[in-house]
């Protein structure tokens, strides 16, 4: 298993970026000198795309020809969608950047069958990667957000695809938003070289503190204050079950995400 998670603290958003963009420097260089290629798959929201804004103004320090960009969920939308994390991408980094369109591996999300866009995309992936047989692929770099209920990807908090331990790729039902969301599974973000967590923003500063400080178990009192302690807290807050089995797991936050988290050492 891997060690504990390295947890960066900046003092602001665009202190973030920054570190963040410095990593993915230093991870490309490694990849492209030990594998001759850097695989990422990206994210959607706010955070990345301040990420995505910085990478595309210092776009000359990056081999484009060697890099093959991914997602690692999309909303069941077409690509032009306004809700879309592929056209978000592709307004933010994409369409700013020499990067060949082969190279680009954009969700089918379009589809109006979520399961066959599913199945289409991890098709894609299995054929990319060619690895063997019940292996999963290993990517060099997972981008990943938090959200206010401790999802991460589109893995929510009691979906199905919580559970799910042999597909790459599945359509995510989310009960709340009532819309499938597609997205990568626990076992492939559990086989990247490194996962990193972007996370900003006083909003987030309560989910933060209970996915890295929290209890192991929720202890919820019932009506006649018994607590429960049959609820696992890890489900609840999925973004806790990303601990990549060989690689490592970054999270950088900026200092108003972080101020419910105890002082650093």
């Amino acid at each position: 298993m891997s060690g504990a998670p390295e947890i960066h603290r900046l003092t602001t958003p665009q202190d973030l970026f920054q570190a963040a963009a410095d990593e993915v420097i230093r991870a490309v260089k490694q990849a492209v000198r030990e594998r001759n290629r850097f695989t990422i798959a990206l994210a959607g929201g706010s955070t990345p795309k301040g990420l995505y804004t910085l990478l595309a103004a210092n776009a000359d320090v990056f081999p484009w020809d060697r890099m093959f960009l991914f997602w690692g969920d999309e909303r069941h939308v077409p690509p032009n969608d306004p809700q879309s994390n592929f056209r978000m991408a592709q307004e933010a980094l994409l369409s700013r950047v020499p990067v060949p369109a082969q190279n680009v591996f954009r969700i089918p999300a379009e589809n109006p069958d979520a399961n066959a866009a599913a199945a289409a995309y991890e098709q894609s992936l299995r054929k990319f990667f060619d690895v063997h047989e019940g292996e999963f692929p290993s990517f060099d770099f997972i981008l990943l957000g938090l959200g206010p209920d401790g999802h991460t990807a589109s893995l929510f908090p009691e979906t199905a695809a919580l559970e799910e331990k042999t597909c790459w790729v599945v359509a995510n039902w989310v009960e709340k938003l009532r819309t499938h969301r597609i997205t990568l599974t626990l076992p492939v973000l559990n086989a990247a070289r490194i996962a990193a967590f972007l996370v900003s923003g006083t909003d987030k500063a309560a989910i933060l503190h209970q996915v890295l400080e929290g209890k192991d178990k929720d202890e919820d009192e019932d009506e006649d204050g018994n607590k429960d302690k049959d609820k696992d807290a890890d489900e609840k807050y999925p973004a806790r079950l990303v601990r990549p089995k060989s690689g490592k797991v970054i999270w950088f936050v900026d200092r108003a995400a972080a101020s419910e988290l105890a002082p650093a050492a």
